[in-house]
C-alpha cells in the first residue's frame, strides 16, 4: 500500500489533483489508516497512470476517467485505446465555457491577499485537474484573475500579491505550453504582445490552447519590439499573426506593429485578442473574448487556407 506523497512519486500526478480526480470522478477509492490517511494499492497507482498518460495525450479529464473506470483488467489503457483529441470535444466548438460548476473563482484573490503562493497552486492544481487546460482557462482562471484584479483595484490586494499569483500563474501556463510541445509540420501562428504591453497571461493561455489544438506556435511573450515583428516574418513565416491588446493604452504599440507587418509582408492575416481588440483596426481581425471560441476560429481559418 502506498501514501498519497508516494503515490503522487510514482504517478507524476500532485497530491492535489489525486483527491480532485477521487471527489470529482471516483476514479480510485483509496482505503484509509485510523488516522484517515488515503492509502493507495499497486492496482489504483495503475488506474491513476493510465487516466494521467491519457491527460497528458489530451483526453479531458472526465472521458480519461470514464475511459479507465470503464476497464477491466490489469491493463487500464491497451494499444487500441481510442486518441480523441481534447478540442474535439471543447475548442472546435466555439462555444465559450461558463464558470465551472463548484470552482471558487475568488481562490487566487484569497491566495493573493494571503501572498500565500501555495494556496494559488492549490486552486491552479484543482482547476486543471478537474476540467482540463480547455474549460479550465475559460470557465474558471480567466472569470478567477478578473475577480483577482477587482479585488486588487478595490484595494482588497496588495500589488505584491497580485504579483504573486500571476507568476504562479505563468509558471503554470508555460510548463504546460512546454510539455505539449510544437507540432510539427502543422501551419504555423505566431503569438506575442506589442512594445511596452507585459501582461502576457491571456496571450499565453491562448498559445498553450492553440498548441493543444494542433497547430505550431512561435511563442514570443511580452514587450516585441516594432522590428522584431518583420524578423519573425523572415524566420517563421507563419500563417498568421496574433497580437494580445489588454488595455486601450495598447492600441498604439499594436497598430505599429500592424504597419511593421504589413509592410513586411502583408499576407499573413493579423488577429488581435484582448479588452481593446476592437479598438485597433487597421485591418486586424478581433478574436473576441473567450479563448476557446477564438481558438476555433483560429485553427479553422488557418488551416482553412492552408487547403485551399
Amino acid at each position: 500500500m502506498h501514501t498519497i506523497g508516494h503515490t503522487a512519486w510514482l504517478t507524476g500526478v500532485p497530491v492535489a489533483t489525486l483527491r480532485a480526480w477521487e471527489r470529482r470522478y471516483a476514479v480510485v477509492s483509496p482505503a484509509r489508516t485510523p488516522a484517515g490517511y488515503r492509502l493507495y494499492d499497486d492496482h489504483a497507482v495503475r488506474t491513476l497512470t493510465a487516466m494521467a498518460a491519457l491527460v497528458a495525450a489530451g483526453w479531458s479529464p472526465r472521458d480519461a476517467a470514464d475511459h479507465v473506470v470503464g476497464s477491466v483488467g490489469d491493463s487500464v489503457v491497451g494499444p487500441d485505446a481510442p486518441h480523441r483529441r481534447v478540442e474535439e470535444h471543447t475548442v472546435t466548438t466555439g462555444r465559450p465555457g461558463p464558470e465551472l460548476p463548484g470552482m471558487d473563482t475568488s481562490a487566487l484573490s484569497r491566495a493573493a491577499a494571503a501572498l500565500d503562493p501555495r494556496m494559488a497552486e492549490s486552486a491552479l492544481d484543482e482547476a486543471f485537474a478537474v476540467a482540463g487546460p480547455e474549460q479550465a482557462v475559460d470557465g474558471w482562471l480567466l472569470p478567477a484573475l478578473r475577480v483577482l484584479g477587482e479585488d486588487w483595484r478595490a484595494g482588497r490586494v496588495d500589488v505584491a500579491g497580485e504579483h504573486l499569483v500571476s507568476a504562479a500563474v505563468q509558471r503554470r501556463l508555460g510548463a504546460a505550453l512546454d510539455a505539449t510541445g510544437p507540432q510539427g509540420g502543422s501551419p504555423q501562428v505566431a503569438v506575442g504582445l506589442p512594445r511596452g504591453v507585459r501582461h502576457e497571461l491571456g496571450v499565453t493561455a491562448f498559445a498553450l490552447l492553440l498548441r493543444r489544438a494542433g497547430l505550431e506556435v512561435a511563442y514570443l511573450g511580452a514587450d516585441v519590439p516594432p522590428e522584431s515583428w518583420a524578423v519573425v516574418l523572415r524566420h517563421h513565416a507563419p500563417s498568421a499573426v496574433v497580437l494580445g491588446v489588454p488595455a486601450t493604452d495598447d492600441v498604439a504599440a499594436a497598430r505599429e506593429a500592424v504597419a511593421v507587418l504589413g509592410a513586411a509582408d502583408p499576407s499573413p492575416a493579423v488577429y488581435v485578442g484582448g479588452s481593446a481588440q476592437d479598438a485597433v483596426g487597421a485591418g486586424t481581425i478581433p478574436l473576441g473574448h473567450h479563448v476557446r471560441s477564438a481558438v476555433a476560429r483560429l485553427v479553422r481559418d488557418v488551416e482553412g487556407a492552408a487547403n485551399a
